[in-house]
């Protein structure tokens, strides 16, 4: 085990600024964190910033990696519990609190256990380290070394009485905490508090809740069961801060969590929860933001940190869980950011039943769940968190730009294989003319495929182009006429008349062939600008109006994104072409296409 220099954390936390060259190289401490800090502005220029905790075995403290050093940490030559020897280092004041900036160091041993079991120096045991600036981190100078030998007398730490050390016990960081350490309280805010859960199995029954815990190093999920759900969950507020201490510290279940943390509490029967008043030192939330375009770089099952407008909330649906045999409801939303990409996410359960946003405003994902139906999706799970209209910098941002000159932009969407030019939802490097489709035998694997074409409408089946659907939200399915009304028998409800929507089969053809897609609601809206109430009224109304407006609708060409897949019927199997998304040809995009196709380096 390697040998540290013990005393050293709390002298460089206490001595006066004109002693820290005295005490400025040769010592040997532990790396207990290395995180990467949010930048500040939104340049996408600003060099990554890193925050270390430092620990001398007896008492840690919080530092900033100096930017030159940053390779080591993007290379690998340090990460969590690494011994190193500080050979340079500055102190700066900002914002009235001590700024520690490790300028060069070097590696002793790598992945080691913690070494002891280190606490906050006495006089800032309470104390957040400050909001460093592009130009704090990068302006220090670098002062003289000397010889020190670094082999200081351990000190034993003084807890402090008060607010801030609760009494005696010490006000740990949650990057800090441990199973190895007893008699700690944090101080953390609320950030995410679930519903009440129950189970029941072979082994017995039982309920469980739980909560995200955030304070100025990092953030942590705590869960509590059964008895301790009736003693805790109403103490919990979101947003709230409290002093939290006796909660056991276990390894993480990363099934149940995607925090970035390796531990989580469980809150047992003992365990302390009072709210603090002072909350200025701990913040509201911390965002990782991506941005819609970069998703497709994301696997299947991550999480990820998005904020984007609200372009479009589609109707209150449900689905029927294979596991419960349950119904859960659904809402999906369109979100666009600046990328100038749209990606759908889902809401569930009561999220999507009470979501209201007539007003198209920002909203602000925390740990949304990734998907790849047809793309890149988004979804929220149990430990997402939804903000709408954040007082943050990025949402203000993006409110200006979405107002100011989004709402005239072309978002493109995420289809599957895609990995360039498309727009609203239609993917010029999958564009694919349809022998090709067919000869490719897209759809006839057990999967489904995804293609986009351009074609142009030949025929349209006119005898069925719609169906009578129940009128209730996100319902949809076919109502029977009774002659008194029409019944659903999903709802079990009689209306008095339905709501017609579409369900089209049309011929469609390019210079290289020709192909029947299967379309639906949005389809029909596309193709004749009409409802499908319209549309039947019409028909009913006046056949040769309803013929000129199937002749209308031919000859028109569309931009296609296509599902292919496998169907079998009356024992024949084929490949249906169901349209996912149709959108008319935008000519202004087209001819910005053939300009960059002509600026293009094997066009010259």
């Amino acid at each position: 085990m390697s040998q540290l220099s013990a005393g050293i954390c709390r002298r460089l936390n206490e001595a006066p600024q004109e002693e820290i060259d005295q005490l400025a190289s040769g010592h040997t401490v532990q790396l207990l964190s290395i995180k990467k800090v949010a930048p500040t502005t939104a340049s996408t220029t600003a060099t990554d910033r890193f925050r270390i905790i430092i620990s001398d075995g007896v008492h840690f403290v919080q530092a900033m990696l100096a930017t030159q050093l940053n390779d080591l940490v993007a290379n690998g030559d340090i990460n969590k519990n690494t011994v190193v020897i500080i050979d340079k280092l500055a102190c700066n004041f900002v914002q009235d609190k001590r700024l520690i900036i490790i300028l060069d160091l070097h590696v002793v041993s790598r992945n080691e256990e913690k070494i002891g079991a280190p606490t906050a120096p006495p006089s800032t045991q309470d104390a957040p380290a400050p909001a460093v600036s592009e130009a704090t981190s990068s302006s220090v100078t670098s002062p003289a070394t000397s010889s020190s030998t670094g082999q200081a007398k351990p000190l034993q730490p003084q807890p402090r009485t008060g607010p801030s050390g609760r009494g005696g016990r010490s006000v740990y960081p949650i990057e800090g905490l441990s199973p190895y350490q007893n008699n700690w309280t944090i101080k953390a805010r609320v950030t995410q508090k679930s519903d009440i859960r129950t189970w029941s199995n072979q082994r017995g029954e039982g309920k469980l809740f739980n909560v995200t815990l955030m304070d100025e190093s990092g953030e942590i999920r705590g869960t509590g069961f059964n008895a301790v759900v009736d003693e805790l969950y109403e103490k919990f507020e979101e947003g709230k801060v409290y002093y939290i201490s006796k909660a056991r510290v276990n390894l993480a279940k990363k099934k149940f969590s995607n925090l970035q943390n390796d531990y989580e509490l469980s809150l047992e029967k003992n365990t302390e929860v009072e709210e603090c008043l002072e909350t200025t030192s701990v913040p509201m939330m911390k965002y990782n933001f991506v941005e819609l375009s970069s998703l497709e770089k994301l696997e299947r099952d991550n999480t990820c940190d998005v904020i984007g407008v609200i372009k479009e909330v589609g109707p209150l649906g449900e689905i029927t869980s294979k596991a419960t045999n349950r119904t859960i409801p659904k809402r999906d939303l369109t979100i666009v950011d600046m990328s100038q990409y749209s990606v759908r996410l889902t809401l569930w359960g009561k999220q999507a039943e009470q979501f209201a946003a007539d007003d198209l405003p920002v909203v602000a994902f925390k740990g949304v769940k990734v998907g790849d139906f047809g793309g890149r999706t988004l979804s929220m799970v149990s430990s997402s968190i939804m903000t709408i209209s954040p007082d943050i910098e990025e949402a203000h941002l993006l409110r200006g730009w979405y107002d100011g000159i989004g709402t005239e932009k072309n978002f493109q969407s995420h289809t599957s294989g895609s990995s360039g030019a498309s727009f609203g939802g239609f993917n010029r490097n999958e564009m694919r003319h349809l022998s090709d489709v067919k000869e490719s035998q897209l759809g006839m694997s057990d999967k489904a495929e995804f293609f986009s074409t351009r074609a142009t409408i030949m025929h349209i089946k006119s005898e069925n182009i719609s169906y009578p659907a129940c009128p209730t939200q996100g319902c949809n399915k076919k109502v029977v006429d009774l002659g008194s009304g029409w019944k659903c028998e999903k709802c079990d409800k009689t209306f008095e008349r339905p709501e017609y929507r579409y369900i089209m089969s049309m011929a469609v053809a390019d210079w290289s062939g020709q192909a029947w897609l299967q379309g639906f609601n949005e389809a029909g809206l596309a193709v004749f600008g009409k409802t499908a109430d319209e549309v039947h009224e019409i028909k009913e109304r006046n056949e040769a109006e309803y013929n000129a407006l199937m002749a209308q609708a031919s000859g028109v060409t569309f931009n296609f994104s296509c599902r292919a897949k496998q169907d079998t019927y009356n024992d024949q199997t084929r490949v249906r072409y169901g349209i996912s998304r149709i959108t008319s040809l935008d000519y202004h995009e087209e001819a910005k296409h053939l300009v960059n196709l002509l600026k293009s380096p094997w066009a010259q």
